[in-house]
C-alpha cells in the first residue's frame, strides 16, 4: 500500500472511530479546541520538527525555535483570552486551588537563581500554559464532556497517526538514538519514551470511555462506542509493545485496574477498598523497582537491575544537586551548562533524571519537593472528593493521579508540557463547589452537570435508563 493511500485509509478510519464514539447530546464550548491543540502539539513533536526530514532527538537548544515560540505564544494567548471571558469561574478555581498556585509561583521565583534566568522564565511561561489549558477544560459549561473531548480528540488522532508514521513514513515514525545508534520507534513524537507517554494518556482516556460506555449506554449505541474504544486500545497496546515502553505499559495496567475498581458499584459505599487498591498499585511499582533484591519483577518486563542505566543517572544527579539542596538549580535549569556536560559523561544525550521526584529536587530543591508533596496530598483529597460527588469524573481523575505517581518513579513525569503532567493537573485541580450546585432535570444529566450526590453509581445510572 502506498503512503498516500495508507494516509487516506487511516484518515477514514479515524473519522469512523470519532463517528462511533460521538456523544450527540453533549455540547461543549468551541474554546475547547485551544487546549486540544496544546495537547496535540505536546503529545507529538514541535511544529518546527514536522518540517524536518529527521527526528531531532537528543538535540539541546536553550533558545528554542522561533516558529515554536510563536506557536506556543499564540496558543497561550488564546487560552488567556478564553479565561478572561470566564473571569468569575476562573476566580472560583483560584480560590479552590491555592496549593497548585503556590507551586507555580515558587517555580517562577526560582527563575531568579537559575543559571540563565531569561531561559528559565520562558520555560515557566510555557509551564503556566499547562495550567491555563486544564482550567479551560474544567471551566467549560459541561466539564465532563469537555474532559472526554479534550483527551479523546488528541488520543484518537495521535495513536493511529503513530502507527501510520511507523509503517509508512519511517522518516518521521522511526529513528536511531543519536548517541547509541540503537533503532527505535517514535511515531508522531521525537523519542520512544515520549511516544509511550502519549499513548499511555490516550489509552487511559479510552479505558475510562469504555467504562462509561459499558455502564451508561444501551443497545447499539453501547456496542458502537465499545467497538471504537476497543480499536484504540488495541492500537495502544501494539504501540507500547512495539516501542518497548514498559514503564507506560505497566502504568496502563496498574492505573487501568484502579479505574475499573473505582467504577464498581459495590465500592461506592466502601471507599476503603479504593484507598487500598490505590495503595496496592503504587506499592507494587515501588517494591518492584526498589525492594526486589532479585530483580525478578523488573526482569519480567525485559529490564535489568540497573533499570537500563537509571541507577547511575540517579547517583550522579544527587551528587550534583548537593550544590544547592534547598532551592535547586532553578526552574528547568539543572540540565544546562557544566552540569549537562558532566551528565553526558554518564549517559550521552541525557536530558532528564528519569525520575520525576528527583527531577523536581534537582530543579527546585527540598522546598520544591515539599510543595510537590503538599500538591500530592491535597490532590488526592480532591480526587477522592470528586469521586464521592460523581463517580464518573472521579474515575478518570484517580486514573491519571495514580499514573503520574507511578510513572514518575522511572521517568520525569512532573515536567512541564508533558502529557502525564497535564493528566496530573487534570486530576488534582479541584472543581469549586459552586460549580456542583446545579440541579439537573433528569437522571441522564446528572453525569454531565456533576451534581453533588453521595456515591452516585454508574451502574445505577445505566439501570435508570441513561
Amino acid at each position: 500500500m502506498s503512503p498516500l493511500l495508507a494516509t487516506l485509509v487511516y484518515a477514514v478510519g479515524i473519522g469512523v472511530i470519532f463517528y462511533f464514539d460521538r456523544d450527540e447530546k453533549d455540547r461543549t464550548s468551541g474554546s475547547l479546541w485551544v487546549p486540544v491543540v496544546w495537547l496535540l502539539i505536546n503529545g507529538s513533536r514541535p511544529v518546527s520538527a514536522w518540517f524536518q526530514t529527521g527526528t531531532p532527538a537528543g538535540e539541546v537548544s536553550a533558545d528554542g525555535s522561533p516558529m515554536d515560540a510563536a506557536v506556543y505564544g499564540a496558543v497561550i494567548a488564546a487560552g488567556v483570552v478564553v479565561l478572561c471571558t470566564r473571569a468569575r469561574r476562573v476566580l472560583d478555581f483560584v480560590k479552590a486551588n491555592p496549593v497548585i498556585l503556590l507551586f507555580v509561583a515558587y517555580c517562577l521565583i526560582s527563575c531568579l537563581w537559575a543559571d540563565d534566568g531569561f531561559v528559565a522564565f520562558k520555560r515557566w511561561i510555557k509551564s503556566a500554559g499547562d495550567v491555563i489549558m486544564i482550567v479551560i477544560v474544567l471551566t467549560d459549561p459541561n466539564p465532563l464532556a469537555a474532559i472526554k473531548r479534550f483527551l479523546c480528540r488528541a488520543g484518537y488522532v495521535l495513536i493511529p497517526a503513530s502507527i501510520l508514521c511507523i509503517k509508512y513514513y519511517p522518516q518521521w515514525g522511526r529513528a536511531y538514538n543519536p548517541w547509541t545508534w540503537e533503532p527505535m520507534y517514535t511515531g508522531v513524537t521525537t523519542f520512544k519514551n515520549l511516544l509511550g507517554m502519549t499513548v499511555l494518556v490516550g489509552a487511559l482516556a479510552t479505558v475510562w470511555c469504555a467504562i462509561r460506555s459499558w455502564y451508561e449506554l444501551q443497545g447499539m449505541r453501547r456496542w458502537q462506542h465499545l467497538a471504537a474504544e476497543a480499536v484504540i486500545l488495541a492500537m495502544s497496546v501494539y504501540l507500547l509493545l512495539t516501542a518497548d515502553s514498559m514503564t507506560s505499559f505497566s502504568c496502563l495496567m496498574l492505573a487501568g485496574t484502579v479505574m475499573i475498581v473505582a467504577s464498581r458499584s459495590f465500592v461506592m459505599n466502601r471507599p476503603w477498598i479504593l484507598h487500598l487498591t490505590v495503595a496496592a498499585a503504587i506499592s507494587v511499582a515501588v517494591v518492584a523497582l526498589f525492594f526486589d533484591n532479585s530483580g525478578g519483577m523488573v526482569k519480567e518486563l525485559g529490564r535489568n537491575s540497573s533499570l537500563t542505566g537509571r541507577t547511575a543517572i540517579w547517583s550522579e544527579v544527587i551528587v550534583l544537586s548537593r550544590q544547592f539542596p534547598w532551592f535547586g538549580a532553578g526552574f528547568e535549569s539543572f540540565w544546562m551548562g557544566d552540569r549537562l556536560l558532566i551528565m553526558w559523561r554518564v549517559v550521552k544525550g541525557i536530558q532528564e533524571a528519569h525520575d520525576g521526584y528527583l527531577e523536581v529536587y534537582a530543579n527546585l530543591g527540598w522546598v520544591g519537593i515539599a510543595l510537590l508533596g503538599a500538591l500530592i496530598v491535597v490532590g488526592y483529597r480532591n480526587v477522592m472528593d470528586a469521586w464521592r460527588r460523581n463517580v464518573t469524573i472521579g474515575t478518570v481523575k484517580i486514573g491519571f493521579f495514580v499514573t503520574a505517581l507511578i510513572y514518575s518513579l522511572t521517568e520525569a513525569g512532573f515536567r512541564m508540557m508533558s502529557p502525564v503532567w497535564l493528566g496530573f493537573l487534570l486530576a488534582t485541580i479541584t472543581i469549586p463547589p459552586r460549580r456542583l450546585k446545579r440541579k439537573p432535570a433528569s437522571v441522564a444529566s446528572k453525569v454531565a452537570s456533576l451534581e453533588p450526590e453521595p456515591y452516585p453509581s454508574l451502574a445505577a445510572t445505566y439501570k435508570a435508563g441513561f
